[in-house]
């Protein structure tokens, strides 16, 4: 067991709030787990931190806890976040941010504190109305279970299921023309296919990586390397998370670029385009009765 210390999910609370504020107010999962990174000072050595292999979480603890912290933050108000998984910061969050930076991460810690009672004391009295048997875990939440669910299935799937999974979802994406590349010989290369976003149209080669953890900048490297002679972008899929360092070695200057779709914005867009996912919205009724209403007749 590794003896870094990494921070909690309550540690990452504020920094989240404060680096969505650096990024202009709104911002998608992957800049802004990059952007908390740097505010925090979280380290290479804390990020390569990961859990058991046996336990039910997998992959980097910061980017877990990461992840608990937009989670929560939207529970106490301080964050909204879109359909398309772009969080932004509203008047509660810029509250926050107006305060002292002690002050505020007092108050959010307890806002959580509070937010989590109350979802304990409402999953217990569901439990009860429904006489349902099942204890509650109070460091998991509903809200995230189905994309901890997807991921343990895409990383079961077999790589030729994978390929075509996603080669599915970029059709969905708009591309058109793809072909999977042979396994033997591909050095890398998946398939590619043609995106035309508006009048013009370019090949972009692709590569899917089913990782349990961490993915690091030499498959980047690797796969630029496969690039060279064939084209000028990239693609890299994986069920992983990828390192800061992976991120900054595909936009570094001088190089091709290679756009990065990691574990969760991978789920969001399986979500988005219904892809194995399904989503079931309720609708809840305020009932309101206007006493003034009966006064006057």
């Amino acid at each position: 067991m590794s003896d870094t210390p990494i921070p909690t999910y309550r540690d990452l609370m504020y920094p989240t709030l404060v680096a969505v504020q650096k990024l202009g107010g709104s911002a998608a999962i992957a800049e802004l787990d990059e952007t908390v990174i740097e505010v925090a000072h979280i380290t290479e050595e804390q990020l390569a931190v990961e859990y058991p292999p046996t336990g039910t979480a997998s992959g980097s603890k910061v980017v877990h806890r990461l992840h608990w912290a937009r989670t929560y933050l939207k529970a106490v108000g301080a964050l909204d976040n879109s359909e398309r998984g772009v969080w932004s910061l509203n008047k509660t969050g810029a509250g926050y941010l107006n305060m002292p930076p002690e002050e505020a991460d007092v108050l959010l810690r307890a806002a959580d504190k509070q937010a989590r009672a109350e979802w304990r004391k409402a999953r217990k009295q569901q439990a009860a109305e429904h006489e349902a048997d099942e204890e509650v875990d109070g460091d998991q939440s509903d809200e995230a279970a189905w994309n901890e669910q997807l991921l343990e299935v895409l990383k079961k799937m077999d790589p030729n299921a994978f390929e075509r999974l996603a080669m599915r979802l970029l059709r969905e994406a708009g591309f058109v023309n793809l072909e999977v590349t042979p396994s033997s010989g591909d050095e890398g290369i998946d398939g590619v296919g043609v995106y035309k976003p508006s009048l013009v149209s370019f090949p972009i080669y692709f590569q899917c990586k089913r990782y349990k953890g961490s993915v690091g900048p030499g498959v980047v490297r690797d796969f630029r390397g496969a690039m060279t002679g064939r084209g000028e972008k990239g693609l890299v899929i994986t069920t992983g998370v990828f390192t800061p360092a992976a991120k900054k070695e595909a936009t570094r200057d001088g190089a091709p670029p290679v756009d990065l779709i990691d574990g969760d914005e991978l789920c969001d867009l399986l979500k988005e385009n219904s892809l194995g996912v399904s989503v079931t919205k309720r609708v809840v009724e305020d009932v309101e009765v206007d006493v003034s209403f009966f006064e006057s007749l």
